[in-house]
């Protein structure tokens, strides 16, 4: 049953590399990867911690991180749109 849903962790985190490689042409589908990956990583932190029956602290503190990662790319996102109109990455000069 572990070694199954260890398989299915590592399909999702490569799926969302891939689609983070790809897809690069959009900032919110790279962001929306990004996320994708974090949750993927987050999943096998709780799958390893609770089968090594260890405190899940560790877990409030990722969960902590990533949810400001997730806020500041947002901010990003919307400052691009609001400067630029789009989220296009051509469009966006960064000289």
């Amino acid at each position: 049953m572990m070694i199954m849903s260890l398989w299915v962790i590592l399909l999702m985190f490569f799926i969302g590399n891939m689609i983070f490689i790809s897809k690069r042409k959009h900032l919110l589908i790279v962001l929306l990867s990004l996320e994708f990956m974090v949750l993927s990583v987050f999943i096998f932190m709780l799958l390893l911690l609770s089968y090594i029956s260890y405190d899940l602290y560790m877990l409030m503190v990722f969960l902590v991180f990533s949810v400001c990662e997730g806020a500041l790319g947002l901010s990003i996102l919307v400052s691009m749109i609001r400067t630029h109109g789009n989220d296009y990455f051509q469009s966006f000069n960064l000289l």
